[in-house]
């Protein structure tokens, strides 16, 4: 019986380091999966090591972080619907003795429901840590509930999903992007520096910047009665003037994580070939070194998405 995990601890803003934690008391319904790999996240993973990162129920110091996480289960106690030697995407555990588990999925060993793990193929790489985030995208651009997005600010990898999403939907999205270097890897849309733009008519512009002013320059390029979807993470309070989009007649939707429905809906866009998590992950350290891979992921800006390889401890 597994009883114990290695994991990565935040002790405080700025400092983390890999400590030996114990698994909670097993709960009925609790699995353990060994996990293969784990992404780190360039939002809320950001802020929580920058010590940035707005108060939520739960959350505070040491804690584990990750919610971008594959593995296989090696424990399956007494689960209904999985087993051993399935392959699982966990979006994170809070099943750990001695440190907070928010997130909880950057370690060896998790333990949790069954119900929090999604099943996955067998065939699928380390690029499904990235179903989440695919998750988070997929949520977003159906956010409005009658249009898709015709405008994306931000080519990061939420923004890189998102913009596939579109395509695999059926419908065309050019993105800004401020940084040259993030404006190379679309596939099937375009993307431009922001002061390239003309167009003043979009119905519906999708935000993944996480800019907190980045509304005064997007209100003018809405047509009337258009939408603006907020899907970063926003650290600073959001604000706009508010002739502009009163004169526009605006709306403004907040889009939150990802539910079960969303996540259903990329594993079968995925299956069928119609959506490609391809060329997103883009750098792999061990988690022995994961002071300098979670610098790497937030500093570089050739670096979409830094994973950790639990194989090579």
């Amino acid at each position: 019986m597994v009883t114990q995990s290695d994991a990565i601890v935040f002790d405080q803003p700025r400092q983390l380091g890999m400590r030996r934690l114990g698994l909670a008391q097993r709960q009925p319904g609790d699995v353990v999966v060994a996990i293969e790999a784990s992404g780190i996240s360039t939002g809320t993973e950001r802020l929580l090591w920058s010590g940035e990162m707005p108060a939520f129920p739960g959350m505070g110091y040491p804690l584990v972080p990750g919610y971008e996480a594959v593995g296989r289960i090696v424990d399956a106690g007494d689960a209904r619907r999985l087993k051993a030697g399935d392959k699982v995407f966990v979006p994170g555990s809070n099943g750990f003795d001695g440190a907070r588990g928010l997130f909880g999925a950057s370690a060896s060993h998790v333990q949790l429901p069954e119900g929090r793990l999604v099943p996955i193929s067998a065939t699928l790489g380390d690029e499904a840590v990235l179903l989440a985030l695919a998750a988070t995208a997929h949520h977003a651009v159906r956010a409005s509930g009658r249009d898709l997005p015709e405008l994306i600010v931000g080519h990061g990898a939420l923004g890189r999903l998102a913009a596939r999403m579109v395509v695999a939907l059926g419908g065309q999205a050019v993105v800004w992007e401020t940084a040259p270097l993030r404006r190379t890897g679309a596939v099937g849309y375009a993307v431009i520096a922001p002061e390239a733009e003309e167009r003043t008519d979009y119905r519906q512009i999708l935000d993944v910047s996480g800019d907190a002013t980045i509304l005064d320059r997007l209100v003018p390029r809405l047509g009337r009665g258009g939408e603006i979807v907020l899907a970063g993470f926003y650290k600073e309070p959001v604000s706009f003037a508010f002739p502009p989009a009163f004169m526009r007649e605006a709306r403004m939707k907040i889009a939150a994580e990802w539910r079960p429905q969303d996540m259903e809906a990329v594993l079968s866009l995925v299956a069928s070939g119609r959506l490609s998590l391809d060329g997103l992950v883009t750098h792999a350290a061990r988690p022995a070194d994961a002071d300098t891979a979670y610098r790497t992921a937030f500093e570089d800006a050739d670096c979409l998405k830094m994973i950790l390889d639990w194989r090579t401890m």
